[in-house]
């Protein structure tokens, strides 16, 4: 694997990927890239229900994960380029945010911005390359949108987090004024969604998306399949339908949590495995308990890394990372039986 941080052609792939993204905007490729995922995962669920154990491709990996659609290689690029664009002044735009966290929105064709979300779609391959290369047990794809985004905002004089450690968790300008408020020229406070971030919302939308994701999980068998819905609804958002939540931060632990479960790699599990090793009262359970532990960890980090910052740093995604790595500890220490998809060292 660490020969595949090299490799020419992947590189160049990476890098057309990254300016796609820029392109077309970093939300609109990730909904793509989830429209990939349900794409492949049904494509899987179908050839194993056929007795197909070797597919031709992987839809999922190749393209809604890979270096076409992948979120560390054209979301990352596209929020990077954004936040170039906003530096240098091309976006024209009536944002009530910091206009580098406009990520429904797409960059066109200039060459340097593409030429910026190239360069960290190439970032974000390296990330998550190396990290499958080392085993590291956390989601590569989520560790490289995170650690592209910090990268960016490093190199284009961005704030890494926008505020002073006593002010990471302090909502309450917005809270008092109801909209975005500067305290003093210096402190911008931008929720992440405006509609969901407090605790007793967020509690109650990762439990309900928590069993949503473990029941279809415990369905079909698949990790991904209802991280690609929440992924896809995103489309809504961005069509400007208004207080549309965002959840697979929420749904991808829940799925991932109910199939470990079994014992099994993701490779390995079918419907008719999953439906007879646990319950489906179990499954929803773990479910249930796992999208809250990913809705309250995706507030906890966007109030860190995006509220009071200027550019887009995903808070699903950094919410994933901690996830994914709570996942692989517990198989570490022996409380689950498999990881499922996760790295192990």
């Amino acid at each position: 694997m660490f020969s595949d941080l090299w490799a020419l052609e992947m590189l160049l792939a990476a890098f057309a990927g990254g300016a796609f993204g820029a392109s077309i905007g970093a939300l609109p490729s990730f909904s793509l890239a989830g429209l990939f995922v349900i794409i492949g995962e049904l494509y899987k669920l179908a050839a194993r229900t056929a007795g197909i154990d070797v597919l031709p491709i992987d839809i999922t990996g190749s393209i809604g994960f890979g270096v076409v659609l992948g979120p560390h290689i054209a979301f990352g690029g596209g929020a990077a380029a954004l936040a170039y664009a906003a530096k240098r002044g091309h976006l024209e735009t009536d944002f009530d945010y910091h206009q580098a966290k406009e990520v429904t929105r797409g960059l066109g064709s200039k060459p340097d911005v593409l030429a910026v979300g190239g360069v960290f779609g190439v970032v974000g391959y390296w990330i998550a390359t190396l990290s499958t290369s080392i085993s590291a047990p956390v989601d590569p794809v989520a560790l490289g949108v995170v650690g592209s985004a910090l990268i960016h905002r490093a190199a284009l004089g961005y704030s890494l987090v926008g505020a002073r450690p006593g002010q990471w968790f302090d909502m309450s300008p917005y809270d008092r004024a109801g909209e975005t408020m500067t305290d003093g020229g210096a402190t911008t406070v931008e929720p992440w969604l405006p509609y969901q971030f407090r605790w007793p919302d967020v509690l109650m939308l990762g439990l309900v998306m928590g069993v949503l994701g473990g029941y279809i999980a415990y369905l079909t068998a698949s990790p991904f399949l209802a991280f690609g819905l929440s992924v896809v609804a995103l489309i809504f958002l961005i069509a400007g339908v208004a207080e549309i939540p965002v959840t697979h931060h929420m749904t991808l632990p829940a799925s991932t949590a109910v199939l470990a479960l079994i014992g099994a790699s993701s490779g390995q599990l079918t419907p008719t495995m999953v439906m007879g090793s646990i319950p489906l009262g179990i499954a929803l359970v773990v479910g249930g308990g796992f999208g809250i532990v990913g809705a309250l960890f995706g507030e906890l980090l966007q109030r860190i890394f995006y509220a009071h910052a200027e550019t887009h740093l995903d808070p699903p995604a950094a919410s994933i990372v901690v996830t994914s790595f709570l996942i692989a500890l517990l198989v570490m220490v022996g409380v689950l039986p498999s990881s499922v998809w996760i790295p192990l060292p």
